[in-house]
């Protein structure tokens, strides 16, 4: 008997389409190419889906008796859903308990599942709320970390600012006798034909001798 080749229905895993973006593919162009927008239909889940539909669609165009009036309160209809369904739970375990058998339970069952369908589509319909207060708080946290990030660069930015007038303070004022301590630079540079450390008849070099006259003066 020959194998039967295995296929699956699934996309590969994450990490073997991560590697297929490595740098000999991305210098040939051989990545893979994003999948297409869809247009028209597609299926999540098992079940089908038109991409004009709403984000929520109504119970009516999946096939499924509404339960509540058109016109509610969230909150209200999601307590009376959660009654229901513990009184219909209970009533089940009591047909199963007398007997298991009884047409009642597999009913008994369906109204269980519609209740559930109706409190998962009120849930779902918080779904924008949630999106929009996520995003708010996601906003608030921003704002929160770039104002600390500024207050922070503003004191950092003062502890400099003062620090350098420290130093520019601590510099002390020119004086006359600073003044002279000022080397004439023309004077100590050697002349042309003249190095720096040629020595006189006497065994002495121009810098030294412009030195000793500088200590003299004092």
């Amino acid at each position: 008997m020959s194998e039967t080749a295995q296929v699956s229905s699934l996309p590969l895993p994450p990490m073997q389409y991560v590697t297929l973006f490595n740098e000999e593919n991305l210098k040939r162009g051989r990545t893979p190419r994003p999948p297409p927008p869809i247009t028209d239909n597609y299926s999540m889940f098992g079940n089908p889906y038109n991409t004009d539909d709403a984000v929520i669609r109504p119970l009516e165009s999946q096939n499924i008796r509404r339960l509540y009036p058109n016109n509610y309160d969230h909150r209200r209809e999601l307590k009376k859903l959660n009654h229901s369904i513990t009184a219909s739970f209970l009533d089940l375990v009591d047909i199963c308990i007398r007997n298991p058998e009884s047409e009642t339970r597999a009913t008994k069952i369906d109204d269980l599942t519609l209740l559930f369908i109706h409190m998962h589509h009120l849930v779902n319909e918080f779904r924008p709320h949630q999106a929009r207060e996520t995003l708010r708080v996601m906003l608030e946290q921003q704002k929160r970390q770039r104002l600390e990030i500024a207050e922070r660069f503003r004191r950092h930015f003062d502890k400099a600012w003062e620090l350098v007038q420290q130093a520019v303070n601590s510099i002390p004022e020119p004086t006359e006798s600073n003044s002279k301590l000022l080397i004439d630079i023309e004077r100590v540079q050697p002349s042309e034909g003249n190095p720096s450390n040629q020595t006189s008849d006497d065994g002495c070099t121009e810098e030294d001798r412009v030195m000793c006259q500088i200590i003299d003066s004092l």
